[in-house]
């Protein structure tokens, strides 16, 4: 299996598909394998570049705490693995922080940026009610078994018509999920990342042609969130799913097939450096 490294850290990465490159960033607790429903759309027309972030899958354990700005240079790495000196990128709540700080800090990378169910972080951020159910069990999870988590988190992460009409959808997706479940640690790691971030005072220097994209019932992240990017960020687009959660990809299919179109949008044919043989 290919390996991408960041000073000690150890990335699995793999690779799906032909055409111009686009690399995928994992949400809290996702590997790879989170992102079985999306693959087999994005790889018809591009090459998909997914990792295991540090601390998940078959990637590195980091005893210490990290930040999105060191998972961003992660997703780097990856890049200069797989000998894409250019990439779309796509990443989906913990990974659209991480695309963001992508963006930000290597603008030469990135041709085109998605960032699904995301948040600007820091003061701009909206966040679950106190007194939600959301949020008492976001405090709770801590305390769960992974399997125990996941499912829990059902009536909170996927829309009410995905719970009410497409059942197989919620168990194929936590198949995969829990196959490759995160250890507390990583998962605790990985939360206090996410609350560190804050980028929104820099998003207007964003460059990268980008779509928002976001479920109009997410509870985890909620959808005003969204709003903020888009009026943040230069010229971005912005698409809202009325019914579609915080795992947007399960709740509503059509979503990774606008992505794929906006991606061929933006692709251009540009030569590939070798970084192997550099």
């Amino acid at each position: 299996m290919p390996v991408a490294r960041n000073g000690t850290i150890k990335l699995h990465w793999e690779s799906f598909g032909e055409g111009p490159a686009v690399l995928l960033v994992a949400g809290q607790g996702m590997t790879v394998d989170g992102w079985w429903a999306t693959l087999p759309v994005l790889s018809r027309s591009l090459r998909v570049i997914a990792f295991d972030n540090r601390g998940t899958g078959r990637s590195s354990r980091s005893p210490w705490p990290y930040s999105v700005a060191q998972m961003a240079n992660d997703a780097v790495a990856v890049l200069d693995a797989a000998g894409e000196e250019h990439a779309h990128v796509y990443g989906i709540s913990l990974g659209s922080l991480v695309a963001q700080e992508v963006a930000l800090r290597h603008p030469d990378r990135v041709q085109a940026l998605v960032l699904g169910a995301s948040s600007a972080g820091g003061f701009a951020a909206y966040k679950p009610s106190p007194s939600s159910f959301a949020q008492t069990f976001l405090v709770r999870a801590g305390a769960m078994g992974p399997d125990e988590a996941v499912w829990a988190a059902v009536p909170y992460t996927y829309a009410d018509k995905t719970r009410r009409l497409h059942p197989e959808r919620i168990v194929a997706d936590i198949t995969h999920r829990v196959s490759s479940a995160p250890e507390p640690l990583a998962y605790l790691q990985q939360a206090a990342a996410v609350a560190a971030h804050d980028a929104y005072e820099r998003l207007n220097q964003m460059a990268a042609p980008t779509l928002v994209v976001h479920g109009e019932q997410d509870i985890f992240v909620p959808p005003a969130n969204a709003l903020v990017l888009a009026e943040r960020i230069p010229g971005a687009q912005l698409r809202l799913w009325p019914e579609a959660g915080h795992m947007y990809t399960i709740d509503e299919p059509r979503a990774d097939r606008e992505i794929e179109r906006f991606l061929q949008g933006h692709s251009a044919v540009r030569p590939a450096r070798d970084f192997a043989a550099a």
